[in-house]
């Protein structure tokens, strides 16, 4: 049999397409250093009319919705919110719990990944770290609105007085303030860090009121070669301390619940189910900020690309799986091991009143990504990551809501059960925190470098491009 004739530039075409793939990626179009730092300059400084309608209405929102009904829950009193007998937590603590769940993923993702030496990770672990600085100032107001009384906060706080009145440690209370004094300190510090070289950067490039605070901001950083090996020493070491941490922190978190005498509470895998569950919303965050940076901020197209969000889309689908495995493990553990209180209160959350809220949360936190995250396609489009990842914090947002009100609800005898209803003051709250968030952010992107530039540009010196006989490789070279 004659063999297939085959045309001659045929063989060419994968070398093409595989050097034109690798050339889409931020590390193989690499350019100049001035270059580099004039585009993210220009994304600090370039706004728009958008930009200041934006900002006026999250104030407008933040100081309604959130200081203004926090005042006024103040003066009324906490009555005026819908927690009540039997759901004393609702969602105050609902909200609290969401919030730190996503503060911890952000600096976990930068970490992990620095840890592993992930290419893909330095044009956005700027973003992903601020997610969690701005996430746990978010959080962190909950427990002073749960408290109601939020002039006795110093309660939370270990301190001597004259009848030697210590606060209650098994307080979760005080154990959430600990957890999140803790993290809130470290991961600002590993924030702040990779921070030093940028700042100087735009130190140097800007005028004016910018350039006073960028000056102070910098510390006198001036680049040389002592002050870079021991910034990549301190880096790396608080890469390798914030992971622990943000796994013990986000423990603590679910020791609120486990150590309670509450059916459906005390379970055993609520450590690693809260810590997956966070790291799910957290990371599912991240996509949600990059997509809006990528589509709202200049020149940040050539930074975050389809590449790093497909990275990232992988990460969501491996621990989306691995949340429906603790979710189905601690359900059928509880079903078939536990008294009937739990099954009773199983039943209420599948067909209950707020059974779709259960039905919402399994199709938002497993069906969804499953469904879309296995196409490349999919997950190298912005707009389609975007609506997936909001759904699934819809569906985080939900769990904890299963968790906390709709667990607490079916806990008495039958003639003693209540469902939960959140009232205006708490949804109130609950979306200003979220126009906080995003305020916050508003206002970091013209203050703060959202790209380090000094990273991607030594992603860039490290990796080439290189021709192999008819064969396109990635060649790299170890800086460190």
């Amino acid at each position: 049999m004659a063999a297939e004739a085959k045309p001659f530039s045929s063989g060419l075409q994968a070398p093409l397409k595989e050097e034109e793939e690798l050339r889409e990626q931020l590390m193989y179009d690499p350019r100049p250093r001035e270059e580099l730092n004039s585009m993210v300059l220009d994304s600090m400084t370039h706004t728009t009319p958008r930009y200041w309608v934006a900002v006026g209405i999250l104030t407008v929102l933040v100081l309604v919705c959130l200081l203004g009904m926090w005042g006024y829950l103040i003066f009324t009193g906490i009555g005026i919110s819908g927690e009540r007998r039997p759901n004393y937590w609702g969602i105050f603590i609902v909200t609290f719990v969401f919030w730190i769940g996503i503060s911890h993923a952000g600096t976990f993702v930068s970490a992990i990944l620095r840890v592993f030496k992930a290419e893909y990770r330095r044009p956005f672990t700027r973003a992903a770290e601020l997610m969690t600085t701005f996430g746990l100032a978010a959080g962190a107001l909950w427990p002073l609105i749960h408290l109601g009384r939020v002039w006795v906060f110093y309660w939370m706080i270990p301190y001597p007085n004259a009848r030697w009145l210590w606060p209650n440690f098994r307080s979760p209370l005080v154990w959430d303030l600990l957890a999140i004094t803790t993290y809130l300190l470290s991961s600002t510090i590993y924030l702040f860090l990779p921070l030093l070289p940028d700042l100087a950067m735009a130190r140097d490039r800007t005028t004016g009121w910018r350039h006073n605070v960028y000056r102070a901001l910098a510390l006198g950083w001036r680049g040389t070669e002592a002050e870079w090996f021991r910034l990549k020493k301190a880096i790396n070491i608080f890469a390798f301390a914030i992971i622990p941490v943000m796994f013990s922190v986000h423990t603590i978190v679910s020791w609120d619940f486990a150590v309670g005498m509450v059916g459906g509470w005390n379970s055993t895998i609520f450590g690693p189910y809260f810590i997956v569950g966070a790291i799910l919303s957290g990371v599912s965050a991240v996509i949600t900020i990059l997509v809006v940076l990528r589509a709202t901020l200049k020149n940040m197209d050539y930074f975050i690309r389809p590449e790093h969000i497909d990275a990232l889309g992988k990460l969501v689908l491996i621990f989306s799986m691995a949340w429906a495995y603790f979710f189905f493990n601690d359900y059928l553990v509880q079903w078939y091991g536990g008294p009937e209180v739990i099954r009773q209160i199983l039943t209420v959350h599948a067909t209950g009143p707020s059974a779709w809220i259960w039905y919402t949360m399994l199709i938002c936190n497993i069906v969804i990504p499953w469904l879309t995250l296995w196409n490349k396609k999919l997950r190298r489009t912005p707009w389609v990551m975007l609506v997936v990842t909001l759904l699934i914090n819809v569906g985080m947002y939900f769990e904890r809501y299963t968790i906390i009100p709709l667990t607490l609800g079916p806990q008495r005898m039958p003639f003693d059960w209540g469902e939960y209803t959140p009232r205006l003051p708490e949804i109130s709250l609950a979306f200003g925190s979220l126009c906080l968030f995003m305020l916050l952010y508003l206002l970091a992107s013209r203050l703060i470098p959202m790209v380090p530039v000094w990273e991607v540009r030594e992603g860039q010196e490290a990796h080439q491009v290189r021709k192999v006989g008819k064969t396109v490789v990635p060649s790299v070279s170890e800086l460190d």
